[in-house]
């Protein structure tokens, strides 16, 4: 198995986990919050899909899904179309709010470009610095496998947010 192979089942996985936490919720569960501070599964998934859209364009030097497909105008969210959810307030969260459908469109083109991308990479391609702000300087390998990473969280989070949401009901 090639390092390529590696990347492109781990976003794969990603997907699995995303589609296992929207499907069969409607938009008020998917917005559901276990308290105000609290993510919802809109944000989460919307994040963790903007987080993976943002930097797999940046190490592969692409436009953003987000903003090249009209992803950005479909979802009409209130804040900079360049915002990936860093920073986020509670008011934020809550404004993000969405139907399966929408959710899983977007994730599902993000996860297609980004499989797209890392089934060509070579093992060497891995080890080029593409960030050097940071001490030690950031790999493309490194800066996947945090994108890998920071999703599965929020998967997981995600996944944990439709658990609570079935049981109340």
């Amino acid at each position: 198995m090639r390092s390529a192979d590696v990347l492109a089942d781990a976003f794969g996985r990603i997907r699995e986990v995303v589609h296992d936490a929207v499907d069969g919720l409607s938009a008020d569960d998917l917005a559901f919050r276990v308290d105000p501070e609290a993510n919802s599964i809109a944000w989460l998934v919307w994040h963790l899909t903007r987080v993976q859209d943002d930097h797999v364009a940046g190490v592969a030097g692409t436009d953003q899904v987000w903003l090249a497909d009209g992803w950005a105008e479909r979802f009409a969210l209130p804040f900079a179309g360049t915002s990936i959810g860093f920073g986020h307030r509670a008011e934020d969260v809550a404004a993000v709010t969405a139907d399966g459908d929408l959710l899983l469109g977007y994730h599902d083109a993000v996860c297609e470009r980004t499989i797209e991308y890392v089934s060509g990479l070579r093992d060497a391609d891995l080890d080029e610095v593409i960030d050097e702000s940071w001490d030690p300087p950031v790999t493309r390998g490194v800066r996947l496998v945090s994108v890998i990473g920071d999703d599965l969280q929020h998967a997981g989070q995600a996944a944990f947010v439709k658990g609570v949401v079935l049981r109340r009901s």
